[in-house]
């Protein structure tokens, strides 16, 4: 193994996984740290965290483990993944992992970049832009569990640890890799680095190539394959045919709008959190519901911010999620015995607890859905699965990645 990432959630990692497969090297998602070595062909590991809003000392210990395990299996360099929203608090857990794994590894000049141009990321004087938004405009202020509040990536981080923040700027990125790595600083410090094109991001790749560390989304990732000397391709697959149900936690803004648009064309059930929190939910009636059905269903918990903000106060927002998470976890693993082929997910958090259902230690890793979405081949089931970030994909997202999984 060359290249290893640990990724803080699992449409994360899934993500990161698309773009260093496209970019030719063999790569595997796993499901947490493996136990056991990797296969001797494979050339980047994803090990796939559900770290992002766990305490920090959690999130460490978890990371460390993984930096440990990919390490022994030949790593030259890891990549710290983070969402392109980059989605923390002020407690972190971005700085403290980042800070950890630096201090691990003997990196003493960290690159940070959470850009992804594809799905509208931008990096641009140290502030960081969701399509033509600052981030702290997009919709990310009022996410439920991570609310971004501050563009500057620079305030964002200094708040999460002790590290000296520096800054390289447009004008150097686009005089190439040479230019970033001569304005690197000599001393200690996480560099946030702009980028607004997939040249930029190439450009900080060859900037990287002795680095042991970088942080950053999946599109820090699209130069690496090169320098190890992979060529771009496409995955193989083979159709998935078969039930197939879409599950929904996220309340995105995007992910709320492809709700709506696939609950006109195909049965939908919401999920209320009164519903769990009462216990009128029943899991296998739902899953039975769910696969009589001859257009793929959508079972869904996506609400707007207000609806969330209220619910949260009512129940408590660890205990909603908690309640939530488990519903989602269970019904996958009814959904599995019963003979499930296509299973589409919304949502970190929520593909993180469908990833528990499944029991799976391992995804094979197949074509792009949509921008940092791919199929998925669970290790334990021939069953097709994406899991796909909240903010990510079209409106007709669900209905267009069922079918695909059919066609390829």
């Amino acid at each position: 193994m060359k290249l290893g990432v640990i990724a803080d959630d699992f449409t994360g990692a899934s993500d990161i996984a698309l773009t260093l497969a496209e970019g030719g090297m063999s790569c595997v998602q796993y499901v947490g740290t493996p136990s056991t070595p990797a296969q001797p062909d494979v050339e980047a590991g994803v090990v796939s965290l559900k770290s992002r809003t766990v305490s920090a000392g959690d999130a460490v210990a978890q990371s460390l483990a993984a930096c440990d395990w990919l390490t022994a299996q030949g790593c030259s360099q890891i990549v710290f993944k983070v969402c392109s929203t980059f989605d923390s608090t002020a407690q972190g857990n971005i700085g403290p992992v980042a800070e950890a794994l630096a201090d691990h590894l003997g990196e003493a000049q960290v690159i940070v970049c959470p850009a992804f141009p594809e799905s509208g990321r931008s990096v641009y004087q140290g502030h960081l832009f969701v399509g033509d938004k600052l981030l702290n405009a997009s919709g990310m202020q009022d996410h439920p569990l991570t609310p971004m509040t501050d563009a500057d990536l620079r305030t964002v981080l200094a708040a999460q640890t002790a590290w000296p923040i520096s800054h390289i700027a447009t004008d150097i990125v686009f005089s190439g890799g040479d230019a970033i790595a001569a304005a690197m600083p000599r001393t200690p410090a996480m560099i946030i680095v702009d980028a607004i094109r997939d040249d930029d991001l190439r450009a900080i790749a060859q900037a990287a190539r002795s680095r042991k560390l970088l942080v950053g989304g999946s599109g820090i990732a699209i130069g690496l394959p090169a320098n190890f000397g992979a060529v771009p391709a496409t995955p193989d697959w083979q159709p998935t045919t078969g039930a197939g149900v879409v599950l929904s936690g996220s309340c995105s803004t995007a992910t709320r709008g492809q709700v709506a648009a696939y609950a006109k064309v195909a049965p939908s059930l919401e999920i209320t959190p009164e519903d769990i929190m009462a216990g009128r939910i029943n899991v296998d009636e739902t899953a039975d519901w769910a696969l009589a059905k001859d257009t793929a269903p959508l079972i869904y918990s996506s609400a707007d911010p207000a609806s969330v903000k209220a619910a949260q106060q009512k129940y408590g927002r660890d205990r909603l999620a908690h309640a939530i998470e488990g519903f989602f976890t269970d019904l996958t693993r009814a959904l599995a015995v019963r003979g499930l082929a296509r299973l589409v997910v919304a949502g970190g958090e929520t593909s993180g607890a469908v990833v528990a259902g499944l029991g799976c230690s391992a995804f094979s890793v197949g074509p792009r859905l949509a921008a940092g979405v791919p199929m998925l081949k669970a290790d334990n089931h021939q069953m097709a699965v994406a899991l796909k970030s909240g903010n990510f994909g079209a409106a007709d997202f669900f209905a267009h990645a069922l079918l695909r999984m059919s066609e390829l």
